[in-house]
């Protein structure tokens, strides 16, 4: 594993009123790694992915992107760099199809002038042809050729969990952030959505946050694994170290009363 850190965060802290949410968070996304975030309901979570996706703003710390200072830009700045993210809740264009939810994402990548967008012509055509090309090579990666020109919103909910995973892809993300992409699946779901996980992994070399509460799936498929309890980070380090971490098992599991 390479060791070279991706995306840094340092000691952010994000309160709402008297609710603390985290509590001095630090944490490395490196290259070539999966690193999950787990922990109990409310433990800060998703809190975390917000921060670094700029929905939200630590009221102290920073967040570093490359070596770029990210912790005050705006989401779709963030996005642009190449940090994507797929939602817990899902958050597509209902009324499009596949085809166009993913060519959405794109539009943050195009160059062209609206001028030339409107009137559809020479370099803006070509841009055009280009960036569906890399919509369609997706879509046959997620083997979802079948449903590119169906609208979303009738779609089951598994295949729109894949969508959102296909349009998060169309960003050319540097980072990956998964927001419990396997949460209201059944079974087969499951194990379709963790093989694309790791295909993406493998295939296409991103480094992938994943939060999630299948405690099978993270150990099975982590490379290092952060666990958050009450906003405070409690654990860091492989699935076997944190398999046998009391402060995890006694967060999960709470203790027995004597």
């Amino acid at each position: 594993m390479n060791d070279k850190a991706k995306l840094t965060v340092d000691k952010i802290n994000l309160h709402f009123g008297g609710l603390q949410a985290l509590a001095d968070i630090s944490l490395e996304v490196r290259e070539g790694e999966i690193l999950s975030i787990i922990g109990p309901n409310g433990s800060g979570k998703s809190c975390l992915l917000n921060c670094i996706n700029g929905f939200y703003r630590p009221q102290s710390g920073e967040i570093f992107f490359e070596d770029q200072n990210i912790t005050r830009l705006a989401s779709y700045k963030i996005a642009k760099l190449g940090i994507a993210r797929v939602f817990q809740n899902i958050e597509l264009y209902t009324g499009l199809t596949t085809l166009d939810n993913l060519m959405a994402a794109r539009y943050a990548l195009m160059k062209r002038g609206m001028l030339a967008g409107a009137l559809y012509f020479g370099w803006a055509r070509r841009e055009e042809v280009k960036h569906r090309a890399v919509v369609e090579d997706i879509i046959d990666f997620l083997e979802i050729a079948n449903i590119r020109k169906t609208e979303v919103g009738v779609l089951p909910y598994g295949l729109r969990k894949r969508v959102e995973l296909g349009r998060a892809l169309a960003l050319e993300p540097k980072v990956l952030l998964l927001d419990e992409p396997m949460a209201g699946m059944n079974l087969e779901e499951k194990e379709d959505m963790a093989r694309f996980v790791l295909d993406i992994f493998e295939t296409r070399k991103i480094p992938i946050v994943l939060v999630e509460h299948d405690m099978g799936l993270v150990m099975d498929i982590a490379d290092r694994i952060i666990v958050l309890d009450y906003g405070a980070q409690i654990a860091e380090g492989t699935p076997e170290e944190i398999s046998l971490n009391p402060k995890v098992i006694k967060a999960y599991l709470g203790e027995e009363e004597i």
